[in-house]
This record gives structure tokens, sequence and C-alpha cells, in this order.
């Protein structure tokens, strides 16, 4: 494979935050960044090289974003796998569009993960109200029911804490293919990213601790307090699941503790992530100047960190009060330009930067 050189151009399909720091990174390391998303005024359109403003289903206009760069990624694992296959047509899509596919579908992505070495809760497919309630009866309660597609941040999803709640909470995300999901008994959230490189090479992050409430993350601290042994099975489950995909890029492992230092997974996502933003004010190399090394075929960078980190999610209207993180000692503040402020929206964040 021929590394890109700098000036070369990558696109990004997305204009998110993530895909607005990915365009960061990359111009800092001299790539033009492209954007691709549907929202004329997206975060990442007033950062990048280029933006071009179309629908995902516009293959047409995804065919002349592609053959416009010289390598194409995504900033988040919504975006239609035919779209990324239309993309990887003209230019190399890093990683491959069956990252999406694994990922897209819960039940797909659970399925994938045991098939490969990597722990999960139990689970079944629920297609019907007494798929639902079967489901539950199986699984024991509390049990969780999780629509298969799009949700996220808590979203699409409904706690089942009796066997007679399951066929209202079936209907109560909207009667779609779902997944339950037996309760996992943690004791806390973790997460590993790492990333793999063109020509094989792992490199991963230490592992992070994660504080969510409503179904959002609100603060991450890295590196985690953990046990060798955990942090071993961390590592071989993320290196078996990007060997398993022949991924490029950075990769997103969720993990739950449970007593004993046992870890399952919670779900993956083949990107750059909202766990590992703490990088970028803590680490020789953060995730997103990772993601384009990989992406451009580059040697990947040390993800060492030079100092322990805490993340701090602005949302909503958290963001409103961005002027005091200005005055506090340690602390750099990342907002991401979205111009309209709403409840559980991200906003920004703030990693603050322990100092010795």
């Amino acid at each position: 494979m021929t590394r890109l050189t700098p000036c070369s151009r990558i696109g990004v399909l997305g204009g998110g935050q993530l895909g607005r720091m990915l365009a960061l990174a990359g111009a800092r390391l001299g790539l033009d960044v492209v954007i691709f998303d549907p929202e004329p005024d997206c975060p990442a359109s007033r950062v990048a090289a280029e933006t071009v403003t179309a629908a995902y289903d516009d293959l047409a206009a995804v065919a002349r974003f592609a053959k416009s760069v010289d390598a194409v990624t995504y900033e988040f694992e919504n975006v239609p796998v035919e779209t990324a296959l239309e993309a990887a047509k003209y230019a190399p899509l890093r990683p491959g569009a069956n990252a999406l596919e694994a990922a897209q579908d819960r039940l797909t992505e659970k399925t994938f993960l045991n098939d490969h070495g990597a722990p999960t809760v139990a689970f079944r497919a629920v297609d019907t109200a007494a798929d639902a309630r079967a489901g539950a009866e199986a699984l024991g309660v509390p049990c969780i029911l999780k629509t298969r597609r799009f949700g996220y941040d808590g979203k699409g999803q409904q706690v089942v804490r009796r066997v007679e709640e399951a066929e209202a909470a079936f209907e109560a995300i909207g009667a779609r293919a779902a997944i339950l999901e037996a309760f996992a008994p943690f004791e806390r959230e973790l997460s590993i990213l790492a990333a793999r490189s063109v020509d094989g090479v792992i490199e991963a992050f230490p592992l992070s601790e994660n504080r969510h409430a409503d179904g959002i993350l609100r603060e991450t601290i890295a590196p985690a307090e953990a046990e060798d042994a955990v942090r071993a099975e961390a590592l071989r489950i993320v290196t078996a699941l990007l060997e398993a995909l022949d991924y490029v890029g950075v990769l997103a492992v969720e993990l739950f503790a449970l007593e004993g230092g046992r870890l399952l997974v919670n779900e993956i996502a083949p990107r750059v992530h909202n766990t590992g933003h703490w990088t970028q004010d803590s680490c020789l190399t953060d995730q997103f100047e990772q993601h384009m090394r990989a992406v451009a075929g580059w040697p990947l960078g040390d993800p060492a960190p030079m100092a322990p980190a805490r993340m701090i999610n602005l949302i909503g209207s958290d963001a409103d009060g961005w002027e005091r993180w200005l005055t506090e000692r340690g602390a750099v503040l990342h907002l991401y330009a979205k111009r309209e402020t709403r409840d559980g929206r991200k906003m920004g964040h703030v990693n603050i930067v322990e100092r010795g």
C-alpha cells in the first residue's frame, strides 16, 4: 500500500463533532479533509478544507465525493452501508464497510462479538410483543429492550422490570425489531480504544472509566485504576475484534466490569469515540491523529499518556457556562460550534489534566 503524502485529501462521511475534530487533526498533519454531510452548516464544515452537502442516499454525489479524495473514513456508525460501499468503489475505505455492518444492528453486533471471543450478556431477538415477553421470562428481570438499529445515548431503550411489562415496552420503542438483553450486574463501566494500521500494527490507549447519567456519558477518568489481568483482558478483546474485522483506524470497545474483574462487552463503535476525548490533551498521540494516521497509511503514533486526565461532557445548557473553564487551572475547553443548544445534545467537553 502506498502511503498518502501531506496535502493528500481524506474524505469523512459525517460532519458532526467527531468529523470536526478529525478535520482539525488532519489539518495539523498537512492533510486536506473533505466532509460529506447532509447539513450545509454542520460543525465540521467550518474547519474542513471542503464540504460536500448531499444526502447519504444520493449515491451519485457520494461517487463524486469519493473520486475527489485519496481515502475515505466515517465519523459515526449509522452511515448507511450502501453509502460506504459506493465510496469504496472509488477510494480506499478505512475502516471497511464490514465494521459498519457489525455495529449498526445490535443483534448482529452481539452475535459477532460472541463468535470472536468477546463475551456479552445473554440476549434474545425480539420481533413481536410475544417475543418480548418470552425473552423476559427466559432471561429474567430486570432486562433491557433495545431497538436493533439507530439507538444511541439511551434512545430506543426500555427497562423491563417485570415480565408483564415486556409487551408494553415493545410498543414503547415503536414495535420495531429489537434485542432483549439480560441485566449486567456491573460495578463500573470501562472502555478501551485501540488503532490498527494498514499493515496490522496495533496500538492501544489506556483503559478508561466512564460515568453515565440518563444514558449519556458524563465523565471519563483515565487511565482507569485496574488490575493487570483486567487490562490484559481488555487488550485481548479489542485486539481480537480489530483482527477479525481486518480493521484500519480507531475502534472503541465499551465494557462492563463485573465483580471479580470479569469483563463483558457492552458495544463497539467503529470510529473515534467520546470516551477517548481525554486523549486530546493527555496523550502524545490522541485518538483523532491516530485515526487519521491509520487512514493515510502512516505509522501509528505513541498513545502513551503524559498525565492522568478527566473528561467532562458539556451536555445541553452545560455549555452556557463555558467561560468558567477558561480560568480553571489544568482545564482545556473544546466546543463543537453547534449553533442550537438542545437538552441532551453534546455541545462540547472539557479535559482536566492532572499536573504533577
